[in-house]
């Protein structure tokens, strides 16, 4: 049986269990700044599985993992080929007599959703086509960090309705935050996510083809690359449609003075972002890149219900 939880979107946490989560990272950070970092995971073993390729994410969970005191050990995907070789309720049953969390970044929702019915350890998604909430629960923590307050952020999300997007707005249905996504007609987020974030009530939400209308007066603006993975094939397309969504000079002139400027990298240069927005004084991207560890470790210590004294 299950003793911890499954973090397979966002919406896994309440409103509370967010506050707790972004406590918690702000701990475990300043702790790590001053050489503090606790070992509470000391024995256990995390197993993470990668059908993609991963910089930050692979980087952030394992490093974070041993700064908590447990071991990681990586599977790519062609060592275990689930959904060829093995079936993802095997690979699941087997893995949790070894280890003691799954964390995996996949294709497929469905699948890690199978992963997690069939495992008797708790399974974290580090990402699948549909959703990324690890990385706007991290995102989440940069913001508070720069602005000081999540409540009433004017978010400005600008480009393919991809799985940050939809995470964006799980998000929206915990945090009262005033979200804009502005795509290209024909590459909105999915229908039901959007519904559900409306229907919570928690935040303002606007779906706008015009991206002066999603950047007017916004805190952040946020961007990811126009083709992600398995998508590729479709950039020459999504070029022409894309275009005048890119963050540049002349869009971000209708930003607050003060705003800061997210990707979820890699970043495709001179595509949806312009090197000089990305390397500008603006630009918090590394720093996101760097609270993908100190939120990896939250999410860790918060499924093991590790004792982090928060303020």
């Amino acid at each position: 049986m299950k003793t911890n939880q499954d973090v397979l979107s966002i919406l896994d946490f309440s409103s509370k269990d967010i506050r707790e989560l972004l406590a918690i990272a702000k701990v475990l950070k300043h702790m790590e700044m001053w050489g503090q970092s606790p070992k509470p995971l000391l024995d256990k073993t995390g197993i993470l599985i990668f059908k993609k390729p991963s910089l930050r994410t692979r980087a952030s969970f394992a490093i974070g993992l041993m700064q908590l005191g447990a071991n990681a050990i990586t599977f790519h995907d062609f060592e275990i080929q689930i959904g060829k070789r093995e079936t993802p309720e095997d690979a699941a049953q087997v893995l949790s007599r070894y280890g003691d969390v799954i964390i995996m970044r996949t294709y497929s929702q469905k699948e890690i959703e199978d992963i997690a019915k069939s495992a008797t350890v708790p399974v974290i998604n580090a990402l699948t086509d549909l959703l990324h909430p690890c990385q706007v629960l991290s995102d989440a923590f940069t913001i508070l960090e720069a602005k000081g307050k999540l409540e009433g952020i004017k978010v400005a999300y600008l480009g393919d309705g991809n799985n940050v997007a939809h995470s964006l707005l799980n998000l929206s249905s915990r945090v009262p935050i005033d979200l804009r996504i502005a795509y290209p007609v024909g590459y909105a987020p999915i229908d039901g996510i959007v519904e559900f974030a409306k229907k919570a009530g928690v935040s303002k939400i606007t779906l706008t083809n015009d991206p002066i209308e999603a950047v007017n007066d916004a805190d952040v603006i946020y961007t990811d690359v126009w083709a992600s993975m398995g998508k590729k094939e479709e950039l020459a397309e999504r070029k022409l449609q894309m275009q005048p969504f890119q963050i540049n000079s002349s869009l971000v002139k209708y930003a607050a003075p003060d705003y800061v400027f997210m990707h979820c990298l890699p970043a495709e240069r001179s595509n949806e972002v312009t090197s000089d927005i990305i390397d500008s004084k603006h630009s918090i991207v590394f720093d996101q890149a760097e609270n993908r560890l100190h939120m990896q470790k939250a999410i860790l210590c918060y499924i093991f219900q590790a004792n982090i004294e928060v303020e």
